[in-house]
């Protein structure tokens, strides 16, 4: 029988977890409530375990674990249609929240599931043979967006992308293209709603959906503009 590694995740309490479990398309196969919670979820081949401890802070996690697939646009696709389906919206700031679907420098797809506990499951296809980051693009948008999306999604620091995409689309001798425009406004009102900058948020957003695309840019900007989607629907009235 091959081995299979099963990832054991904390929670404050079980249920906020595996209501927001079930809202992806998981089904509990085992719950306990005493004396240990303890509970699993499972959908296809992914199978996750969690634990309940009082005195646990969700937002100040740093459990992880990462999912290999070999449909990560799927699975994007069916996550969220099944949030918008229990929570009416995409949820993209907070607990829980789904990141935006990209291509990452080190030959993945993915994106990134936080749940209610903190725990942020990312969710990935390999698009290449290298597992290591390619070279920054010397281009200075391209290289921009680099760094903001390594700096927001990978360290997990939205105030530093902030800065990055700000010096970016201050500059006066160079103009990014339609798309790139595209990606760095969406970006930038991505990591401004994880910072609670509801006027920043708001403003690159209408900046983004004012752009006048032509059709190969909308399919070639079509992760930005779910994303932007998602972020317009998330805006808090």
């Amino acid at each position: 029988m091959p081995e299979k590694t099963i990832p054991i995740l904390p929670c404050r309490t079980l249920q906020p977890v595996l209501d927001f479990y079930t809202a992806l398309g998981f089904e509990v196969t085992y719950e306990q409530r005493s004396p240990n919670p303890y509970a699993v979820v499972e959908r296809g081949g992914i199978e996750l375990q969690f634990f309940a401890m009082k005195q646990y802070e969700p937002a100040a996690s740093f459990s992880t674990c990462y999912v290999l697939t070999d449909d990560v646009d799927g699975l994007y696709r069916a996550f969220r249609a099944g949030l918008k389906k229990t929570y009416g919206r995409i949820p993209t700031r907070g607990l829980p929240r789904v990141g935006p679907l990209k291509d990452m420098s080190y030959g993945v797809r993915q994106f990134l599931v936080t749940d209610p506990g903190g725990n942020c499951v990312r969710v990935g296809q390999r698009t290449g043979g290298e597992r290591h980051h390619g070279p920054a693009p010397e281009e200075t948008f391209a290289r921009a967006l680099h760094f903001a999306s390594l700096l927001a999604d990978s360290k997990g620091d939205p105030a530093g992308a902030a800065k990055v995409v700000d010096r970016a689309l201050g500059l006066t001798d160079e103009t990014p293209t339609r798309l790139q425009l595209l990606q760095l406004l969406v970006l930038r009102a991505d990591v401004a709603a994880r910072l609670d900058d509801e006027d920043a948020t708001a403003t690159a957003l209408a900046r983004a959906a004012a752009l006048d695309l032509t059709p190969a840019e909308r399919d070639l900007g079509r992760d930005a503009l779910t994303r932007l989607a998602d972020l317009r629907g998330s805006l808090r009235p």
